[in-house]
């Protein structure tokens, strides 16, 4: 198998194990049912779990409308962001499993109990569920998530109706991705309506196969990078970013890449991410789309940090030191700095050649996911 259909084996087979809690306000059986546990696809979203959840707890339930959302230490999950991202970012130190609660329609947010494996290397041990769940329990902590069926909080969350609001998410995503490499989005728009759906369960069953299948008729093209040119002109699944152009002046520069950036700003420095406070309103996360514009010049690397450079500049090279410019009374400010920098549950090396990251670790959407810790200007 060449490297780059290994590493995408290992993106699409990555998985975090849930222990899921019905929030207390919502249990209307004695005694409380235990806590489900399942394992979701990091790529995945999580309405698409309610089938394997609200069959679990439908005899606990009050009577009423179900509207099912989930939240983690009392705040809302946002339903459209992948579930590896909510984790990544939602969590400075990985903790396993992760405990979420799920709210089922009077929405009220409760904690779903996510299992979750720490990523500290590319990919996901592939153990089978009972052995892997004795490991987790026994070694891992607890992390405590909680599920609502009742009190959807609409002033937080966008409405979700379950699998369809998730596959809506996913082809406008898909659309937006495809417009910026290509500079339109017909591709995506000129499918049949059979290949979207089997794009899309191709994506809900983590068949990555299937998914390879489809992709030249999304036509996105790919990078190429001096790590693994040799295995991407062969590779099925190296096919993300725009297509490739050679100028007179022997620069190589390709399409724009998507990127959606997750930037969490804390005010202290810390030693360890044991430190880093917990979130306690989605206002301390700024979210924003921004391409990158993959510009490569002969003999030298489009690194990670060129492409985090571009993203936030107000944090790159001298100007994440100190501004120089001292104030009336003499003090200094520092710019701040990028503490950690997550993709797919991986810290990567700032020096990683951008373009493997992008042929590797983006999400079947075309986007790249970047959770981001910073550390604030200081005085």
């Amino acid at each position: 198998m060449a490297a780059n259909e290994e590493a995408m084996k290992y993106v699409w087979e990555g998985a975090i194990p849930l222990q899921i809690h019905l929030h207390k306000s919502e249990v209307a059986s004695h005694p409380a049912p235990p806590p489900a546990l399942v394992l979701a696809p990091r790529i995945g979203y999580l309405p698409l779990l309610v089938p394997l959840i609200k069959p679990y707890f439908k005899d606990s339930l009050p009577p009423g409308e179900d509207s099912i959302w989930f939240d983690y230490k009392g705040v809302p999950l946002k339903w459209y962001i992948p579930t590896g991202v909510l984790f990544d970012l939602l969590c400075a130190e990985s903790e396993r499993p992760w405990n979420l609660t799920v709210t089922f329609l009077s929405l009220y947010l409760s904690f779903i109990s996510f299992f979750c494996l720490r990523d500290t290397e590319l990919g996901y041990t592939n153990l089978s569920f009972p052995f892997y769940l004795l490991l987790f329990l026994r070694v891992l902590e607890t992390f405590y998530l909680q599920i609502h069926f009742r009190g959807y909080p609409s002033n937080v969350l966008i409405p979700c109706e379950g699998e369809d609001s998730a596959k809506w998410n996913f082809v406008n995503s898909l659309k937006e991705a495809a417009y910026i490499i290509n500079g339109n989005c017909k591709n995506v728009m000129n499918m049949s309506q059979s290949d979207q759906e089997d794009l899309w369960t191709s994506v809900m069953n983590g068949d990555l196969d299937a998914y390879t299948r489809l992709l030249p008729k999304l036509k996105m093209g790919n990078i190429e990078d001096e790590f693994s040119r040799k295995e991407s002109l062969s590779s099925p699944v190296s096919r993300q970013g725009g297509g490739t152009e050679i100028d007179v002046a022997g620069q190589v520069k390709t399409a724009r890449i998507p990127v959606r950036l997750y930037v969490r700003s804390v005010s202290q420095n810390f030693e360890n991410l044991e430190d880093v406070p917990e979130i306690d309103t989605w206002d301390e996360i700024s979210y924003m789309n921004r391409p990158v514009e993959f510009l490569k010049e002969k003999g030298k690397c489009f690194t990670l940090r060129d492409a985090m450079e571009s993203l936030l500049p107000e944090y790159s090279g001298d100007r994440a030191q100190t501004s120089g410019e001292e104030e009336a009374d003499g003090s200094q400010e520092t710019r701040g700095e990028i503490k950690l920098v997550r993709i797919q549950g991986i810290e990567l090396k700032l020096e990683i050649p951008f373009s493997w990251v992008v042929n590797n670790l983006m999400n079947p959407e075309f986007y790249l996911h970047i959770s981001v810790l910073v550390i604030g200007p200081q005085r």
